[in-house]
């Protein structure tokens, strides 16, 4: 096999196959980040057609946080606590930065929400809460894990993580926060400052089908090729033994009539 394999014929068309395996790989790649990037834009546009509603209504104060409710849009009226926290080491826009995260005492319940106000250069750039009852909508998330790394400054967390926030904010406290994209009454711009809005994230979406089936469907393309080479090889030695099989075969008699 490997005698018909090394063949100068057989390997260029191993390397002919080679660059097809290549570009149909490729191209099942990019099937996949399409599905991909299709199913988390599927799940952004259906968060965001539906209308908030008050999160006392889906969620109550130290409930387990369900899965189905990421990126859900809510809405909480209440007031602000000024203790809020600075989160370190976040990104938005390219940029390196800080959140900024209030405490919002909700008025039905009397439990607090976490509510992620925005996103701030300098932890100096964090802007007061706003006084009085507001209420606040934007994308419902879960609290995030402990915070493993080097410890931030200190006055900052690494995450938002409600089993530390628990011990910081007194009553009860909701397990979850909110990414703030609205506000009203519309606060003053001293409140807001430089502070800019994070976008609700959409958590884990899964892989658009059709997409993926396109991708395997490109993959067994790859696999299909190489297939073909292997079965080129396989006849091409079995074409060799033949021949030498032939070659080797005891002559039957009278296969030298006519010779001297």
């Amino acid at each position: 096999m490997l005698e018909s394999a090394r063949k100068p014929r057989n390997l260029a068309l191993l390397a002919v196959v080679v660059l097809v395996v290549v570009a149909f790989i490729q191209l099942g790649r990019w099937q996949l980040g399409v599905a991909e990037d299709q199913s988390a834009k599927d799940a952004l546009e259906k968060a965001r057609s539906q209308a908030p509603v008050p999160v006392q209504t889906l969620l109550r104060p130290h409930q387990d946080f369900p899965n189905s409710l990421s990126a859900r849009p809510v809405s909480a009226t209440g007031t602000f606590g000024a203790d809020q926290v600075i989160v370190a080491n976040r990104r938005l826009e390219g940029r390196t930065g800080y959140w900024v995260v209030a405490p919002l005492r909700v008025e039905t319940t009397g439990a607090t929400l976490p509510v992620l106000r925005g996103f701030v250069s300098s932890p100096e750039d964090a802007p007061p809460v706003p006084r009085g009852t507001v209420t606040v909508s934007g994308g419902l998330a879960p609290p995030e894990s402990p915070y493993a790394g080097d410890a931030p400054p200190e006055g900052q967390l690494g995450s938002i993580d409600t089993s530390v926030l628990v011990g910081r904010w007194p009553g009860q406290l909701y397990n979850a926060f909110v990414f703030q994209e609205a506000e009203s009454p519309t606060p003053a711009a001293e409140f807001v400052g430089s502070m800019q809005r994070v976008p609700t994230p959409v958590g884990d979406s899964g892989i658009r089908g059709r997409n993926a089936a396109y991708a395997l469907q490109w993959w067994v393309f790859a696999a299909f090729a190489l297939y073909m080479w292997w079965r080129i090889v396989r006849e091409d030695r079995r074409e060799d033994e033949a021949a030498r099989a032939a070659q080797q075969a005891p002559r039957e008699p009278g296969d030298n009539e006519g010779r001297d």
